[in-house]
């Protein structure tokens, strides 16, 4: 299997763990899926990297036509990628559209029923990253059964298709998530062997690894948050508070939701424990909103791209039913919290 090499802050890395997750992507490849996947994970945890591997995987051992698209990927020529044997008919549709990049999912889903329609029983696997906050909450259950659509009523008969959709709004999943249109699973940031790989990777000076560990709990955007701030972790917090607004959004929430949220610090499955009250539904919604934390339902790894985290670790803030996205958001949280009171 060939590993790719990704951008992460200013260097090139070999994608490295996740050796589980591309298990069961072979799994999927062997069979297609039914109906569309939505991964949700935490922001930052390695979903794009691997949805990148997932293209090379499905391209070169399983004959797959590929069209990837990332509406929100930084380097313009991310938001769309494609398997050579699908160019002409890139071209095509593209032209149809005279914004094509600012419409890139309808592009990706008309590329794929096009490659459907010219190919006899063709491999398709559409991979999309974090589309719903491109397109928008009130679209994302459209666009979820647009694209289970492409795996029901294909307009050609196809031999298999793998429709992967991946997502950090937690706030959409309830809404995806009530239809039969999708199977929902979660991918966590990396395992601590393999986020160890990770670190390798980057160059001293830098932090001790334990260190590191329990800034980030394996959170690799975090890891590349560090490397970029020069390991300063202020700086890296002061980012999580000015990125999300958090001074603004948590001090408008009334007293009793302060409280909670000084207890979910502590210990995040105080949210659980307390959902059947208004106000703790309502803080739980800001929180998802706002990236900072994410549920859990269970840890059997059936419901899981490669593995889930620990059934509780409260050094980094993961509890059995919610966890925080990593030890310096809720480190982001506890700071707002910190400087209200004073």
């Amino acid at each position: 299997m060939r590993r790719i090499r990704l951008s992460f802050a200013d260097l090139k890395v070999e994608f490295v763990d996740r050796d589980r997750a591309l298990k069961q992507l072979s799994e999927l490849a062997e069979k297609g899926t039914y109906p569309v996947y939505v991964i949700y994970g935490p922001e930052g945890c390695g979903k794009t990297a691997f949805l990148r591997q997932a293209k090379v995987i499905l391209e070169e051992e399983f004959g797959y036509h590929v069209i990837y698209t990332n509406p929100l990927a930084e380097r313009f020529e991310e938001i769309l990628e494609f398997t050579p044997s699908v160019k002409d008919i890139v071209k095509e549709v593209l032209g149809v559209f005279p914004e094509p990049y600012s419409k890139i999912v309808d592009v990706a889903i008309s590329i794929a029923y096009r490659v459907i329609k010219k190919f006899s029983r063709p491999r398709v696997a559409v991979l999309m990253d974090d589309i719903f906050q491109a397109v928008g909450l009130d679209k994302a259950e459209a666009y979820a059964k647009t694209l289970l659509n492409l795996i029901e009523y294909p307009p050609r008969e196809y031999e298999r298709i793998a429709v992967l959709v991946t997502s950090s709004e937690g706030i959409t999943w309830e809404r995806v998530g009530r239809h039969r249109w999708v199977t929902i699973r979660i991918m966590w940031n990396m395992s601590r062997n393999g986020f160890e790989e990770l670190y390798r990777f980057v160059p001293d000076p830098k932090l001790d690894f334990e260190t590191t560990w329990r800034l980030t709990g394996g959170s690799p955007m975090i890891l590349s948050g560090l490397l970029r701030a020069g390991w300063r972790v202020e700086h890296v917090v002061n980012d999580l508070i000015v990125s999300r607004n958090l001074e603004e959004a948590l001090l408008r929430l009334n007293d009793e939701s302060l409280e909670i949220l000084r207890e979910a610090i502590e210990d995040p499955d105080v949210i659980f424990e307390r959902l059947a009250e208004e106000p703790v539904q309502r803080l739980r919604d800001k929180l998802i909103e706002k990236n900072l934390i994410i549920r859990i339902w269970d840890r059997d790894e059936y419901f899981w791209i490669d593995v889930p985290p620990p059934e509780r670790d409260p050094g980094l803030g993961i509890g059995k039913r919610y966890a925080w996205q990593s030890p310096l958001h809720r480190e982001a949280v506890r700071r707002v919290l910190s400087a209200s009171s004073k």
